[in-house]
């Protein structure tokens, strides 16, 4: 029993990786306006990537990091996409203990957007739509198709409850960018805010806000005390929304037992 559980947590992981190559491509290419179609080629002199300069993490190993055509160093958001991916698809496979397949590429799939909302947002500064449609798309497919199977500890049981959970849950970041005038937070945070909220239920969606400003107001203070960032200087939040988010997954009933024993509820 022990190998085959190796096997499937190996396959798990090889999946994982060459799912991470394709969220590569979205990254870029949906930030930046592009189509996700077509070849993959050199950020730096434009040729034709081929087959085995695209095996996940191996490739980027075997050839140094550089490009075999220019020679020129490869990002190293390639590989660690990948093997990030990978490692949160064996997460999840154990963590979650989920014993349906269909609810599990359901995980894969919202862990897969949030992923690629992380890493656009912190190169970029901005999060596609589309991949917030797409991770809308799954979470409602989730809930309807599977009964509430893992529930938000919130009271919402309904389709509609979870509606006005991501309008709830949206209602505190569409304030702070309503008054900042887009400066402080970007419509793309208040989005993905209404996608947290759609997901964990509306006292679930808070917590995972609150985590979220948390995280931001240390990393915000350590860039400023080693003089990466200025007081004003706009740093990307999309990131900590998704810490948020994944570490509610995660740890939401420890969370919630914690939150529960401190307040009295």
């Amino acid at each position: 029993m022990e190998i085959v559980r190796l096997v499937n947590l190996v396959f798990v992981f090889v999946l994982g990786t060459a799912i991470g190559s394709f969220l590569n491509v979205l990254i870029d290419r949906l930030s930046n306006g592009e189509k996700i179609t077509g070849r993959s080629k050199c950020d730096h002199c434009r040729k034709q990537l081929a087959w085995y300069d695209l095996i996940p993490i191996v490739s980027f190993i075997t050839l140094g990091g550089k490009c075999r055509y220019c020679h020129k160093k490869l990002s190293v958001y390639y590989p660690f996409v990948e093997l990030l991916t990978g490692v949160f698809f064996i997460l999840i496979t154990q963590s979650l203990g989920i014993s349906s397949i269909p609810l599990l590429f359901i995980y894969f799939g919202i862990i897969s957007c949030l992923i690629v909302i992380f890493f656009a947002d912190f190169k970029y500064q901005i999060i596609p739509d589309s991949i917030q449609l797409a991770l809308f798309v799954i979470i409602l497919f989730f809930h309807l198709f599977f009964e509430f199977a893992v529930r938000p500890l919130g009271s919402e049981t309904e389709i509609t409850d979870f509606i006005l959970a991501g309008v709830g849950t949206m209602l505190p970041i569409l304030f702070l960018w309503w008054v900042t005038k887009g400066r402080g937070m970007g419509f793309g945070d208040v989005k993905l805010a209404f996608n947290i909220g759609f997901l964990l239920g509306f006292r679930m969606g808070l917590i995972a806000l609150y985590i979220s400003f948390i995280f931001g107001a240390i990393v915000g203070m350590l860039l400023i005390v080693i003089k990466k960032k200025h007081l004003t200087s706009k740093i990307a939040f999309g990131p900590f929304l998704v810490i948020g988010i994944i570490i509610m997954v995660f740890f939401q009933r420890e969370i919630w037992s914690w939150v529960s024993h401190l307040y009295g509820y």
